[in-house]
């Protein structure tokens, strides 16, 4: 079915730049590690409806794809009526909706995966020109940040016959400067932003149920070597940008192929953790132009769909087992793990020794990070819907996506 346009605006605001208005482009934020980087304001010393105020809200269909934010704009993906997909622009300050594009996009995923729904579930990404969307029968389009238009679509089970993916297109897009890394199309690629054709492909699966990935990609500079980092359903590896070269890969154990987790990147190790695997910190070294990988631990704490974050070189992961924890990978030791059980998923962003958590039960929690305990400083009900979509947090805004809903908050 041809792509319909609903063009509910044509008035183009100029986006501001980035040093003018914090903005959320990637899944994960600007450096996909869930980070509040340098120059950052520090938050308030607690959390309550005093000073954290809804601004506005707005419905929406379906969906667990996070919103995205540039300039003026705010950016969402949804799954309409289990028929459509549509991309929708909101005025950031006002949620009024400025524009709605739309395709016929919806699949039904198999056995577990089906209780929580089959709506879209990969995130955008926004260069401030187009916005690069994956939908859920494995195609990825990209999109005028002004006014909805499509620019280009790329069908891969169509265009180049590769099986369609049975959970669907889950991987989030990773932007470069002139092309798109993501994992579509059974294999990781390489994409021109300019007319969507693929440069290079590599880490190739065709299995249609076990192929297609469900980790995002980061980009790293490891031992002097920039590289992309992504972690297919059954291996962990670092990729030239350029060539689309292996560097370097090694497997890594989960149920079923259920490496979920974005890998972290902390010097020149890498950690993860996976769906019956277990947690994994990996070490990269060179030789001359040659890189390598080893495990150098490896721990019965599994991980499930919840990235971590890191502070202070402890890592701060939600694990399987719904409790949350604090690894020292260097000292090989997870150093608690809390008592109390949360929900199946945490979204996470740290500021300095701050983490800013939502769980899938709508609970937001605001936690100092201390490798001897777990320390809550205070929690809010932001929703009674399930939020599975990740946080976004640009300077004083906190936008949260909940099941069928977005809403704008301001800490005062």
């Amino acid at each position: 079915m041809p792509v319909r346009q609903i063009l509910l605006a044509l008035a183009v605001a100029t986006t501001p730049s980035l040093s003018e208005v914090p903005n959320w482009g990637e899944w994960r934020g600007p450096t996909r590690d869930g980070q509040i980087h340098q120059g950052a304001k520090a938050w308030p010393a607690t959390l309550d409806e005093a000073n954290f105020k809804k601004q506005w809200s707005v419905d929406l269909a379906e969906g667990y794809s996070s919103p995205i934010v540039h300039g003026s704009r705010i950016f969402t993906v949804e799954t309409r009526g289990k028929e459509n997909e549509i991309v929708r622009a909101f005025d950031r300050k006002t949620g009024e909706q400025l524009w709605e594009t739309s395709w016929e996009g919806s699949i039904k995923v198999p056995f577990y995966a089906a209780r929580n729904g089959s709506w879209v579930r990969s995130t955008p990404a926004c260069d401030g020109e187009h916005l690069y969307v994956g939908g859920m029968r494995d195609v990825l389009v990209a999109i005028d940040v002004t006014n909805g238009s499509v620019k280009w679509r790329v069908d891969f089970p169509q265009q180049e016959q590769t099986q369609k993916p049975q959970f669907g297109f889950v991987c989030s897009p990773l932007l470069g400067r002139d092309h798109v890394y993501v994992q579509a199309g059974a294999a990781l690629r390489k994409i021109r932003k300019s007319d969507g054709k693929t440069v290079w492909k590599t880490l190739e699966d065709e299995r249609a149920m076990f192929g297609e990935a469900f980790s995002s990609p980061i980009r790293a500079t490891i031992e002097g070597r920039d590289q992309i980092v992504v972690q297919t359903r059954m291996a962990l590896a670092g990729v030239d940008p350029k060539s689309g070269e292996v560097i370097w890969s090694t497997p890594v154990k989960a149920f079923r192929g259920m490496n979920i987790l974005t890998p972290t990147s902390v010097g020149n190790h890498i950690f993860t953790a996976s769906y019956g695997g277990g947690t994994f910190w990996y070490e990269i070294t060179s030789d001359n132009e040659t890189q390598s990988v080893a495990e150098r631990w490896n721990d019965k704490l599994e991980g499930n769909m919840s990235s971590p974050v890191v502070i202070d070189g402890k890592i701060y992961l939600h694990g399987r087992d719904k409790r949350f924890h604090c690894i020292d990978p260097v000292a090989k030791n997870v150093l608690w793990s809390t008592r109390e059980t949360f929900g199946d998923y945490w979204s996470m962003v740290a500021n300095g020794n701050r983490i800013l958590a939502l769980d899938d039960k709508g609970i937001l929690r605001l936690i100092e990070a201390d490798p001897k305990a777990y320390k809550l400083i205070s929690e809010l009900e932001v929703s009674a819907r399930p939020t599975w979509a990740h946080l976004a947090v640009c300077g004083n805004e906190v936008l949260i996506r909940d099941l069928k809903g977005l809403s704008s908050y301001r800490w005062e």
